[in-house]
């Protein structure tokens, strides 16, 4: 059995999918699988694939449908995987070559559920590294996670339990995915590396804002049900209510800014108003933004009904 299986969807990527695969396949980590899921990619991706499965055939598994999205492939090749841990990565990223080696190592350890490791965002002109908060807990783990699947090593026997997937056709998959799976880890250590190198191209989802980008109201939204439907609601009620205010009035707030139809933009920025103050009518008392004190909690304190569409202004000018 694999100690390690790596989910790679791949969906018209040929500029950067060799390096990636390169990265693989060269792991410290000799008993892992690659998991490569052709998402009907358009390209000549299939061909570097079909290059590397000549060449290493006993560590590539190679899955192919039509395509259906990022979090459709990802779904897709869980059930295939072998290894104890699943690890997911982006086919325009890559990673350091002790990277699951290490991960698995930390896992076995200290009996890990999960294992988080740091990464790198490089821009065409600039690196910036992103080092992640150590967090002790579920509930810490609400507040502080970075809700992005590709840094983290995850027990399998988890995922098959839970039958949690990634949401197919909406952007934000791995908001939904993270904070679904929180109630049910046990144990999550951190490595303290920066091991995975996070491309940012221009034309990515996460760079273009549009009309999908409320559909984060949708996921949060699944988030809230999932923790309600499984009682966990109660337990996590003051967690989700902060990462809900959070994500409206910080993150996502930002990507409204940058939407450049007007109207659109218009309506997006008096909808997250609005659902805030539906769901969360009592936000401005949550106790963990109320204890907090960083500088964006700070700003989260100050915003009201008045302060909002300032701020709105100040952030789409940033």
């Amino acid at each position: 059995m694999p100690e390690v299986s790596v989910i790679v969807p791949v969906y018209n990527v040929e500029k950067y999918l060799e390096r990636c695969l390169n990265s693989l396949v060269n792991q410290t980590l000799e008993n892992i699988e690659i998991i490569i899921v052709n998402d009907g990619t358009k390209d000549n991706s299939e061909e570097i694939i079909k290059k590397f499965m000549e060449k290493y055939p006993q560590k590539i598994v190679y899955l192919k449908k039509e395509n259906g999205g990022l979090s459709d492939a990802r779904n897709f090749g869980i059930p295939y995987a072998k290894g104890e841990y699943i690890a997911f990565l982006d086919s325009d990223d890559y990673v350091e070559k002790d990277i699951y080696k290490e991960m698995y190592e930390l896992a076995k350890k200290e009996n890990s559920d999960m294992v988080e490791c740091d990464f790198l965002w490089e821009y065409p002109n600039k690196v910036r590294e992103d080092i992640g908060q150590v967090y002790n807990g579920k509930k810490a783990m609400l507040e502080k996670v970075r809700v992005v699947a590709w840094n983290k090593l995850i027990r399998k026997s988890i995922l098959e339990k839970t039958q949690i997937q990634f949401p197919k056709g909406l952007r934000y998959e791995d908001v939904e995915f993270t904070y679904k799976l929180i109630p049910h880890l046990n144990k999550v250590s951190f490595l303290k590396k920066t091991y995975i190198h996070y491309i940012q191209r221009e034309n990515s989802i996460i760079n273009v804002q549009n009309e999908r980008t409320k559909e984060i109201f949708t996921v949060l939204d699944n988030v809230i049900d999932y923790y309600k439907e499984n009682n966990f609601y109660e337990e996590y009620k003051d967690e989700l209510e902060y990462v809900y205010t959070r994500y409206l009035l910080c993150s996502s707030l930002l990507r409204m800014v940058k939407i450049q139809d007007k109207e659109i933009r218009k309506n997006m920025l008096k909808i997250t108003w609005e659902n805030l103050n539906t769901k969360f009518p009592n936000w401005k008392k949550n106790k963990i933004l109320k204890r907090n004190k960083t500088l964006k909690d700070k700003y989260m304190k100050s915003v009201n009904k008045f302060t909002y569409k300032i701020y709105c202004t100040i952030l789409r000018g940033i």
